[in-house]
């Protein structure tokens, strides 16, 4: 069953990659959607065998994989909670986009490749959260980077395509390289990459910690102690999951990944490649409790971008690129449950965020799609009555992503019970951060409110802003794009109250079966249950706030936002550019790499290889030569002039010679 949940999407993509042209698009498109809908099925069965059965983890072999000296490594199959978990988001969230994908690109010529490429980075990424140990893990990793960038540049005549694509891979590139020195940092450490190794041995460590102070590890020329490289390794293993799943500085990708088709989008966002970094931290948990000064810069980081993108989706137009700056938000909120010791939280958060974000982005494709490939929010409005259906499967996205519910009750969408939990966790955690992550995270929530209603207000109410020929042309999806979206709401509606006892409640232990790992010392799951009653209701007042502001600026006061635009305007433009990031890192890196080509390319290799190095002596000898080919004319007179002029020269220097 394993076997075939993996290899299944390999499988549609050799197909629909190698055979496309041939079986032809209609084939490709359900030889890939069937698998995946066989994937996600059988990703179902093993959660509810696996996560609610009495087994606890094991492995399911491949193949014999590296075998080099102390390095042995195997490609198996880890199957605990945590995998089946991940699966399930993937499998289901990349089978309906497959099948939303069917009517959304039914004009594209190029489906198979489409199709093929969706397989693809399905594949890479249930390598990636299958994996028993960190080699398979950054084979899934930079195979979710590869597959990114050809569905980014899907449409590579556009220029903006291209530009974003190449934008993704090499920021990750960024990242990816931090993962790998982290990759090399263990092996280092604990003399494999195996999982269970590398658990054991943390738990030893964990159990009689090194005080002799003596160096183990070195790193940039600085002799770590055992603690010290723990840091250093999680640090840099962080590094990767801050390019992955964009965190600052590292999240400059995630915007610009819009370029792609919508369903890319969904895909990229909701269920796989940025939730890779989430995972990641999850997974090597038993490594990262035992570094507290890794714990404090992940929570950091994810304060600070669950804020930046919270500020930056405020006043941003395209209907999609509120949305990515919302999922940036999102994995800012995880990485906060990271660092505070709440993994349980982080993996929560991340099942209930695949469902309602995946069903924003599809909705809004759907609107797209409705309005003639019009994604600039200014020129909609008034499309609730045209697509009633995409409309209110919307509003369902919106209320989960805002966390609407009653605290203290099991009523709620799924954001209010995973997304409450971390903003109550962050209050509870014992961290030095816990007051600045708490006060972040709860602005975030108000700030995020706003902008999803305010994307609601602005794209289906009010007055039609666009021409009278678009508005003549407003139609409903096909059903082949309205059902992946009628069963996404159902999760966005009742995945929080149906496991929340499960993920972060009294069934905590049982299900997870020791695949998170905390220390003895970290209490928050009991914890964020006693917090006060002003800290269940704050996030209630800020979705109430954000609802009531958006409300006023666009449905009773359209001129408002304007004006404080106006009146505003540095602040307006600070959070338009996205607080300058682009143009920072293009002063910073772009610019003086190009002017380093530029120069290495004119003076290294133009005037020195060139004109001095050896193409210079060869461009010298050749034109030497060509000089004295040109003497050899072949005619008798002309060797017998040239004998007497060297006759007369010799005779010449013997008299000129025989005077001094």
């Amino acid at each position: 069953m394993y076997h075939a949940i993996v290899f299944l999407p390999l499988l549609g993509f050799l197909i629909a990659g190698l055979f496309g042209r041939s079986i032809g698009a209609k084939a490709s498109e359900y030889v890939t959607t069937g698998f995946l809908i066989v994937s996600a099925a059988l990703s179902w069965v093993a959660f509810v065998t696996v996560a609610f059965g009495e087994g606890g983890a094991f492995t399911v072999p491949v193949l014999r994989f590296i075998q080099a000296g102390g390095l042995d490594v195997s490609w198996a199959l880890r199957i605990d909670t945590l995998t089946v978990v991940m699966l399930v988001v993937v499998n289901t969230v990349s089978a309906l986009v497959h099948v939303y994908s069917i009517g959304y690109m039914h004009h594209d010529p190029n489906r198979p490749r489409f199709f093929a490429y969706l397989s693809l980075f399905t594949f890479a990424m249930l390598m990636l959260v299958t994996s028993d140990n960190l080699v398979q893990m950054f084979f899934g990793w930079e195979g979710v980077g590869l597959a990114s960038y050809l569905l980014i540049g899907f449409w590579y005549h556009k220029p903006s395509a291209n530009a974003a694509a190449i934008k993704a891979f090499v920021v990750n590139r960024v990242g990816d390289f931090g993962f790998l020195l982290g990759l090399f940092g263990v092996f280092v450490l604990f003399g494999s990459v195996n999982f269970d190794t590398i658990f054991a041995n943390a738990a030893q460590i964990a159990q009689s910690p090194d005080e002799s102070g003596e160096a183990v590890f070195t790193f940039l020329n600085w002799s770590l102690t055992q603690s010290g490289a723990l840091t250093a390794i999680c640090l840099l293993l962080f590094m990767g999951a801050m390019g992955k799943s964009a965190q600052v500085p590292l999240h400059t990708w995630l915007p610009d990944a819009m370029e792609g088709p919508t369903p890319v989008s969904a895909l990229i966002h909701a269920a796989t490649m940025v939730t890779a970094g989430v995972f990641m931290l999850a997974r090597l948990s038993p490594i990262f409790e035992l570094s507290h000064a890794a714990l404090l810069v992940v929570t950091f980081i994810g304060a600070i971008t669950a804020f930046f993108a919270a500020t930056v989706g405020l006043v941003q137009n395209d209907i999609k690129r509120v949305i990515a700056y919302s999922t940036c938000s999102q994995l800012g909120y995880m990485f906060v449950a990271l660092g505070m010791g709440f993994y349980s939280a982080a993996i929560f958060h991340l099942f209930t965020h695949a469902f309602f974000k995946a069903l924003l982005f599809l909705g809004s494709g759907s609107v797209i799609h409705a309005v003639s490939d019009e994604q600039d929010m200014r020129r909609m409005g008034g499309l609730y009555k045209l697509i009633p259906a995409t409309y209110w499967m919307m509003i369902v996205g919106t209320i989960a992503l805002t966390g609407v519910g009653i605290p203290a009750t099991i009523i709620g969408t799924a954001g209010f019970f995973s997304k409450d939990a971390i903003i109550e966790g962050a209050f509870a955690a014992h961290s030095p951060l816990a007051g600045f992550a708490f006060t972040l995270l709860v602005v975030a929530a108000v700030f995020t409110s706003f902008y999803s209603w305010r994307l609601i207000f602005m794209t289906f109410h009010g007055k039609p802003r666009a021409s009278h020929e678009v508005m003549h042309h407003v139609h409903e999806s096909p059903p082949v794009m309205l059902v992946p979206l009628f069963v996404l709401a159902a999760g966005a509606l009742f995945a929080g109250v149906i496991f929340h006892d499960f993920f972060i409640g009294h069934g905590h232990d049982g299900f997870w079966k020791g695949a998170l790992f905390i220390l003895p010392d970290n209490h928050i799951l009991h914890d964020f249950h006693g917090v006060p009653l002003w800290v269940k209701l704050a996030p209630l007042v800020a979705m109430v706030l954000g609802f009531v502001t958006a409300w006023h600026f666009y449905i009773r006061s359209p001129e408002t936002p304007v004006r404080l635009a106006a009146q505003h305007h540095g602040l307006y433009k600070f959070l338009l550019n996205k607080w300058y990031f682009d143009e920072l890192y293009d002063f910073l890196f772009v610019r003086p790499a190009k002017r380093l080509g530029r120069f290495l390319w004119k003076t290294g290799d133009g005037a020195i290889i060139d004109g001095l190095g050896p193409d210079g002596v060869s461009a010298r000898v050749v034109d030497v030569t060509q000089r004295v080919v040109r003497l050899q004319s072949g005619y008798l007179y002309h060797y017998a002039f040239a004998m007497l002029i060297g006759v007369a020269a010799l005779v010449t220097w013997m008299m000129l010679g025989g005077s001094f």
